[in-house]
């Protein structure tokens, strides 16, 4: 394990500029399609959907373009699901189609390596590296964001599972992620579980207290990933992750092609994105699905369960004769969060022992 360099003071305000390259007044706009879109088709987004989808993206007006497993970098395995493209083939695949967006990874440590993986991905040409963790384990991402800041390429904090912190732990944490050199902290409610006004409540802080910019990534369990995604802008969020046609894990993130006009409309970016109204007909029609919210999806949302748990969750119902509603329960009391898909047998295995 590499030492964790002493920590410097960036100068953040510096750091801002050179991350989103906008007024301050302006949102930047981060398509999440073919990472988190990845999980509604068990990670099988194929190559040529990646280049496709790439270039769709680049032109429509993405500033970022997310590209990888559904759990970031390193993670195509059998206990997490295989990938259909390896990391090195899907970016640099990616990289050849954008001319003009940067291109992300999600990185969570633990389950993505320094040595093999970032190393990977910056010989890919990432642009931006968005390291993750839940949301009371920052601790684990410093090592992490020291090492992207010193090589010179961006580094993003993100903070998973965001429900299960009060807003004022949240803070704490995102202050270390900003300590350690993150030049933004994207708060992921994972399990799309919060609601409009504890979003607000969060970014009215965040905002007040970082020195850096923050987003907000948004899921649809409970029907708000919009109303959440316009109110955390407007109560100072300046990064947006959004899916086409809602596509990513469990009911789905915020519509890329509704959030842009309506962020348009709000003055809050200065193209109505009225190009992601085709980018979604093709996608559609080529790889993606418009996620529908069901009582499963609502049910993950309600028990505070990552979005990306529900595939495996249906799939272990099927293979042992049991309600997925009942493993959702038992996981929602177990406070399982991202990483942790062995615990879906486990409870699978439990609820018919106790039978």
């Amino acid at each position: 394990m590499q030492p964790l360099r002493p920590q410097k003071k960036y100068h953040q305000k510096k750091v801002l500029r050179m991350l989103i390259k906008k007024e301050a007044s302006q949102v930047l706009i981060s398509d999440a399609t073919l990472r988190d879109g990845n999980h509604a088709v068990s990670h099988k987004i194929s190559e040529e959907d990646i280049r496709s989808y790439s270039k769709w993206a680049d032109s429509a007006g993405a500033d970022w373009v997310e590209v990888g497993h559904g759990n970031g970098l390193g993670a195509s395995s059998f206990h997490i699901g295989k990938s259909a493209v390896s990391d090195a083939v899907a970016l640099s695949t990616a990289r050849e189609a954008l001319k003009r967006a940067s291109l992300s990874v999600h990185v969570m440590p633990g389950i993505a390596s320094i040595g093999r993986d970032i190393n990977l991905a910056i010989d890919s040409g990432v642009d931006i590296f968005r390291i993750a963790s839940h949301c009371t384990e920052a601790n684990t991402t410093l090592r992490y964001l020291d090492y992207v800041r010193e090589i010179g390429k961006h580094a993003v904090g993100v903070l998973m599972m965001s429900h299960m912190s009060t807003p004022n732990e949240f803070l704490q944490q995102a202050q270390l992620m900003q300590n350690a050199g993150a030049e933004a902290v994207m708060l992921m409610d994972s399990a799309g579980s919060l609601t409009p006004p504890q979003i607000k409540e969060r970014f009215e802080i965040l905002t007040s207290e970082l020195e850096i910019p923050t987003g907000i990534h948004a899921h649809n369990n409970l029907g708000y990933s919009t109303s959440n995604t316009i109110v955390a802008v407007q109560s100072g969020a300046r990064i947006v992750d959004a899916c086409i046609a809602g596509f990513g894990a469990g009911a789905g993130n915020a519509q890329i092609e509704l959030v842009i006009p309506l962020l348009f409309d709000l003055g809050f970016v200065d193209y109505e994105g009225s190009e992601y109204f085709e980018v979604a007909d093709k996608s559609l029609k080529s790889f993606a699905n418009s996620p529908v919210s069901n009582s499963l999806t609502i049910a993950t949302g309600r028990a505070g369960l990552f979005s990306g748990f529900l595939k495996p969750i249906q799939r272990t119902a099927i293979e042992f004769g049991i309600s997925p509603l009942a493993i959702i329960s038992e996981l929602g009391n177990r406070k399982v969060v991202a990483g942790q898909e062995d615990m879906v047998l486990e409870v699978a295995k439990y609820l018919t022992q106790s039978d």
